[in-house]
């Protein structure tokens, strides 16, 4: 290398791994996000003129789609209409040379477009076909139309959220974010596995089977048909302190939580200064104080009424009670504990950068990927020649 030749930066672990994805919506976007956050070259394959649908539902980024700038960095758009035969064919000969070919689309639709695991695997044995639906390929509801919050349903997160009297869905897309890390580990699982048998494997990752993981906990709860756990709002359904609280003097809100009985004496002695409570048979023990928690409620409530939320959370942090502040978006923007650990990057997009969040988890030694987010067909021209296909 010559001494005024820069440094090839260090490879990622996916660099060099080809991804094709027939993607739209949340699931499918976001495992080859985080696919292409390690290095993988990702062509994300888009309708014609208008691209895939999520870049349309608001325009809160620079007049982009929040959902859409969050789940599609650092891919190469490549527009294709598959109800033309040379563009099918063209999309075939691609997933030809790539290394994991990623499908979301409707129930069936990639099978009858001849791009299911059967007739892909005889064109290259090496390929990881990964199918993405509501329900997986098989079953009584294989057919369904899934959408998130459908999803959130089905799973019963909607019977553990929310007050007793109304159920609430969770803020964020959980079930599209389930199947899309649920899918983006199988695949890390199946390059794996590929490097010691040499052959690609089909992976049918199912929203309804991510969520229900993830439900595993009230699952077991409830077992043997036990009571599920209540719908207790903000606050655990059954460990109790461990919630919100509203302090008076700023009408803020602070969490706080405690798991064992040594917390629970200090938290009396510290901040409730009031030892008889750790004698009060209505608190003697976590299943009694979420039994009482009404009356335990008023009592923490009336002892912050006075304190500012700031105040109340420092007093709980030097006693060494788990604590945190209820933030806002806004908040979270500026977090402090983000901003020191350099969390925050930009990315370019069509309408001009933007910031991110580089990807939660980051190995020694490689530096993250944050690569622009591409406009509808932006590289279409340019992948058909690199790959010598014709139109």
């Amino acid at each position: 290398m010559h001494l005024n030749e820069p440094a090839k930066p260090p490879p990622l672990p996916l660099t060099g791994t080809l991804v094709v994805s027939l993607e739209q919506a949340i699931s499918a976007p976001l495992c080859t996000r985080h696919l292409a956050d390690l290095g993988a070259r990702v062509l994300k394959i888009e309708r014609p003129g208008t691209g895939d649908f999520n870049r349309h539902h608001d325009r809160r980024v620079k007049d982009q789609c929040s959902h859409f700038v969050w789940t599609n960095r650092s891919k190469e758009s490549v527009c294709l209409d598959l109800k033309d035969e040379k563009d099918l064919a063209a999309l075939k000969e691609l997933i030809k040379r790539a290394d994991v070919f990623v499908q979301n689309l409707a129930p069936g639709a990639a099978q009858r477009l001849g791009l299911g695991w059967e007739v892909l695997r005889e064109g290259n044995e090496r390929l990881v076909v990964c199918d993405v639906s509501g329900y997986g390929g098989s079953g009584p509801y294989r057919d369904k139309k899934a959408y998130d919050l459908l999803i959130q349903a089905e799973s019963g997160i909607l019977s553990t959220t929310g007050t007793p009297s109304h159920p609430a869905k969770a803020g964020t897309p959980i079930a599209d974010i389930a199947a899309g890390t649920t899918a983006y580990s199988s695949i890390l699982s199946a390059l794996l596995l590929r490097q010691k048998t040499g052959r690609g494997t089909h992976l049918d990752i199912s929203m309804l089977e991510s969520m229900a993981e993830w439900m595993s906990f009230p699952l077991y709860h409830a077992y043997e048909g036990q009571e599920p756990p209540s719908r207790a709002g903000a606050e655990h359904a059954s460990i109790y302190p461990y919630g919100p609280f509203r302090t008076g003097a700023d009408g803020g809100t602070v969490m706080l939580g405690m798991q064992n009985e040594r917390e629970w004496r200090v938290f009396c002695h510290e901040i409730l200064e009031d030892e008889d409570l750790v004698r009060d048979e209505r608190f003697k023990d976590t299943a009694t104080r979420s039994r009482n928690r009404g009356a335990l409620k008023g009592i923490i409530e009336a002892k912050f009424q006075n304190l500012e939320a700031e105040v109340v959370l420092g007093k709980l942090q030097k006693a060494g009670i788990a604590n945190a502040k209820m933030n806002e978006m806004r908040e979270v923007w500026a977090h402090p504990q983000l901003e020191a650990r350099g969390r925050w990057m930009e990315v370019g997009t069509p309408k001009g950068r933007i910031p991110a969040l580089k990807p939660a988890g980051h190995g020694e030694g490689w530096e993250v990927r944050m690569d622009p987010i591409p406009a509808v067909g932006e590289h279409t021209e340019a992948v058909f020649e690199e790959f010598g296909i014709e139109r």
